[in-house]
């Protein structure tokens, strides 16, 4: 992620994932933390949501 626009595009990639809570991303930090209902989607599914967005997902805690 480069500008704003990078860090609006993947929050808004993660929040129509079905059961996404709260989304936030750091430019900054070039990370993102997501409070997310595990029984309506998985890591799988939200770093699917960021590459699907054009971004590459390099680690998940």
């Amino acid at each position: 992620m480069h500008c704003l626009g990078c860090v609006r595009t993947v929050t808004n990639a993660l929040k129509r994932v079905d059961g996404v809570a709260d989304v936030d991303v750091s430019l900054q930090s070039r990370s993102a933390t997501v409070r997310f209902e595990a029984s309506q989607t998985s890591i799988r599914e939200l770093s699917k949501a960021i590459q699907d967005a054009g971004y590459e997902v390099s680690e998940v805690d």
